[in-house]
């Protein structure tokens, strides 16, 4: 027998192996073992990586209050992918100063970048596509962390995260001493290393050379250190880009030869081109002006901007370009409109916005604005565009001898585009609604910055003052608790959120006298006063996020909680005594700081808040033992005890099929416990494609500029959602298969939900009892597929749920399911039977 034939003999054994083993499943549609709350299906969203500022909220630009510090980064041909990059500046010799007995230093920017990194960091060189050629870069190590410094060739689809891009990256490592070229396809593959010598503490030159299949590398006086041909699917075009793992580094003079020309990059905008980091600099080369950022006499904040043209004929301004430089999207005859804040030591000043192509060659709308004097004003305009473009920028700027101060601008889509009515994304609101969502938490580690205050996100948008943020240091309250309960209000999704445990007991207190009291008390009136007359109605409150996580099991810690969830609450209830209140101290079932937390706030906290893993098909099983056990301890700790459970997160770091089977299988186990359980809420609700900027690569839905789309975890909770039925029966299961089985009050609709984590499909057998008068077909929806695979801007719909029937013969049926696989079956009785 070859070896061959015997390869084959074993497949085929092993899938009959498969089918023979015993898959079945009985169910017991006359028992019902628990109910299953109708808020089950949420989703968690905070302003983490841009889910609200560049996501729902619709203000199309960044940086509105001018917070962010000049950075120097030449944006103009280059694109940052993570990390925290700066130009290294210098100062001339002391001069003269006019000032008797002092001198000055004039700072002198060197054409040199430092990145710090928050874990992978890149800068594209987006001017052009360099497919051969040469690069050769000055690379100085910081500090004695991090693996080292990289440069990239031919490098596309560049996101942040380790092995977000295709390409090739020739990375200097410190920890192994050796040089390395590696290729990228989303994910790492050596190609090639040679220990080197190299300077730990001084510049390092790296030249590198690619032509067709053909790397060339060399570094300092070492010549060819890395010659390497690549013969397995080579990467022939992209671009070139500086990027560090994971050290401090500095970079300069990048030089580049492609096409029979050689060109020195500029790495960084003149020193005296002070522009906030979001925004860029506006400059004819026939005028001479200044660019500042104020730090006196903002409209808000600490900063604003200045723009001054000193002399010449031409235009100074700045532009925006939204969510990290990716465009701002523009539609023929949409308008959008916005608001701006100037002041002029000139009297009068004509000002100019625009919204142009990225380059500024095409204009699309333009608008005149006189701004008049020294105090700030607010001027209102409207864009309406003459054309298409989901790469356009927003341009403020003037043409004659003068001074401009800039602070506080917006953009929104308006009409359609705007989701009813509010300053919200429609498509990426709609998105939300279709994806079934009962239940939606804003709340994450953002709630426990020390400025996260209620009152601050209120009123006037341009008035709500900045604060240093735990994901964003200069954090903007454009968008807030309210804005918040106002979308899940519009949507008709059951809303909850958290509040910093430092909030005082009176702006609690006036809190939820804002959100829920009539227009009779003094809160109430204000909000009345703010645009909703109606109370909202709130049913959830979180003291606090994660709290007692991250400085360890730690009794002081938990003291400190406790004492602040008890001054809040009674502050809470005082006002309203219908709020549910939520604990977020962290689960730790083995701690006696646990029990002390939950012996403190029984009979007050409604439900504790507890978060899971889902990246693993079989997280469900951990998640059914761990709620077991907390149920468990709760009836221990008080046998009388009304604190339930509510899964405000399920954490992760993908957002491809594997974490759509953990999901399911999540969904499963809740369901199991629904009478324990308020809602199950996966995160992020949100992520921008290839914008990913914490590491938890985990958005349920994704979005550009121009496109909305669901990830294979959005499916199955959408398809979950829509197969909700409220009780669910006995089922016993023999073979591998996650199930769990549900019917309406009256006992018509029998639904069952099965979840197939292996790799081969399983033929099995359905046995439905108590369940007579059956129609003789079900209908099936299946979601299934590799473990690794997500959806694209260009197949969004890959992974989603695809609809069959199944033939039922008396009450049984067979049905193989799939492997990888979410399975939804929906039987149905005649109308002419009755439960």
């Amino acid at each position: 027998m070859t070896r061959k034939l015997l390869a084959i003999l074993l497949a085929l054994f092993s899938v009959n192996m498969a089918y023979a083993q015993s898959n079945k499943i009985d169910v017991d549609a006359a028992t019902v073992l628990n109910k299953i709350p109708s808020t089950l299906y949420g989703s968690c969203i905070e302003d983490v990586n841009h889910e609200i500022y560049g996501g729902l909220y619709g203000q199309l630009l960044m940086g509105e209050s001018f917070e962010e510090p000049a950075s120097a980064v030449n944006y103009t041909y280059w694109k940052k992918s993570g990390g925290y990059w700066a130009a290294d500046y210098e100062y001339s010799n002391p001069g003269i100063s006019i000032v008797p007995g002092r001198r000055t230093r004039r700072m002198v920017a060197r054409n040199d970048l430092d990145v710090e990194p928050d874990g992978s960091a890149r800068l594209i060189y987006d001017a052009r596509e360099i497919n051969n050629g040469s690069i050769d870069v000055d690379m100085l190590l910081l500090q004695e962390r991090g693996r080292g410094a990289s440069v990239y060739v031919r490098t596309s689809k560049v996101g942040i995260g380790e092995n977000s891009l295709n390409g090739y990256e020739i990375r200097l490592n410190r920890e192994s001493g050796k040089l390395q070229l590696l290729k990228h396809r989303w994910n790492e593959e050596l190609l090639a290393e040679k220990s080197v010598r190299f300077s730990g503490d001084g510049w390092n030159h790296l030249s590198i050379v690619f032509k067709g299949n053909v790397i060339y590398v060399a570094l300092n006086a070492e010549k060819q250190v890395i010659n390497f041909m690549d013969t397995n699917l080579p990467l022939t075009t992209g671009k070139v880009a500086l990027g560090t793992a994971g050290s401090p580094v500095r970079f300069r003079n990048v030089t580049v030869a492609a096409d029979g020309s050689r060109e020195t990059l500029s790495l960084t905008y003149p020193a005296d081109q002070k522009v906030s980091d979001r925004w860029d600099a506006l400059q004819s080369k026939t005028v001479n002006a200044k660019f500042t950022l104020e730090q006196d006499g903002a409209y808000n904040g600490k900063a604003a901007q200045s723009v001054e043209i000193i002399s010449g004929t031409g235009r100074a301004g700045v532009s925006n370009r939204g969510l990290n430089r990716w465009g701002v999207s523009v539609v023929k005859n949409e308008v959008l409109t916005g608001t701006c804040h100037f002041q002029t030591p000139d009297g009068t000043l004509p000002v100019t916005l625009a919204l142009e192509s990225a380059d500024g060659k095409t204009v699309y709308a333009r608008q005149e604005i006189l701004v008049n004097g020294a105090n700030w004003n607010s001027y209102k305009f409207s864009l309406k565009p003459i054309g298409t473009d989901t790469n356009a920028r927003f341009s403020i700027f003037f043409e004659r001898k003068g001074k401009l101060n800039i602070d506080q601008v917006t953009l929104f889509q308006s009409g359609e585009r705007s989701y009813k009515g509010l300053p919200l994304r429609a498509d990426i609101g709609n998105a939300i609604v279709s994806e079934g969502l009962t239940f939606l938490r804003y709340a994450g580690t953002m709630v426990n910055a020390h400025g996260y205050r209620f009152k601050k996100m209120i009123g006037e948008r341009s008035l709500r003052p900045p604060f240093t943020g735990h994901w964003n240091e200069y954090s903007s309250n454009g968008f807030g608790i309210e804005d918040f309960i106002q979308f899940c209000e519009a949507a008709k999704i059951t809303s909850a959120f958290a509040i910093n445990i430092e909030e005082t007991a009176d702006d609690a207190a006036d809190m939820v006298e804002y959100l829920n009291g009539d227009e009779t008390t003094a809160w109430g009136k204000k909000r009345a006063q703010n645009g909703h007359p109606k109370p909202y109605a709130v049913k959830y409150i979180e003291i606090g996020n994660e709290e007692i996580l991250f400085e360890g099991d730690n009794e002081r810690v938990t003291d400190h909680y406790i004492e602040r969830f008890l001054v809040l609450y009674d502050a809470i209830h005082h006002k309203d005594p219908s709020i549910n209140v939520v604990c977020s101290a962290w689960w730790r079932p083995d701690s006696k700081n646990t029990e002390k937390v939950f012996k403190a706030l029984d009979g007050k906290a409604a439900y504790w808040d507890y978060h899971v893993g889902g990246d693993d098909p079989k997280s469900g099983l951990e998640v059914d033992k761990q709620l077991t056990r907390m149920k468990q301890l709760f009836q221990t700790w008080n046998p009388d005890t009304k604190m339930k459970c509510a899964i405000f997160e399920e954490n992760g770091g993908l957002h491809n099929m594997s974490r759509a089977l953990g999901h399911a299988t999540n969904l499963n186990a809740v369901r199991r416990h629904g009478d324990f359980l308020l809602t199950s809420c996966p995160a992020n609700a949100l992520q921008p494609y290839l914008q990913n900027d914490n590491g938890w690569d985990q958005g349920q839905i994704f979005f550009t500029p121009k496109q909305v789309w669901g990830m294979p975890p959005c499916h199955v909770q959408q398809l979950a959602s829509k197969n909700h039925l409220p009780l669910r029966v006995k089922d016993k299961v023999e073979g591998n298969l996650d199930v769990t089985s549900t019917k309406r009050e009256d006992g018509k609709t029998l639904i069952l939900h099965v979840v197939n984590i292996d790799t081969t499909e399983k033929l099995t057998e359905l046995s439905l009892n108590n369940f007579a008068g059956l129609k003789n077909e079900a209908e099936v929806w299946t979601i299934s597929g590799a473990l690794k695979d997500e959806n694209t801007p260009g197949n969004p719909a890959a992974v989603s749920a695809k609809s069959a029937s199944a033939s039922i013969n008396g009450n049984k049926m067979s049905y193989r399911f799939p492997a990888n696989s979410y399975t939804v079956i929906k039987f149905q009785r005649d109308k002419s039977n009755s439960q």
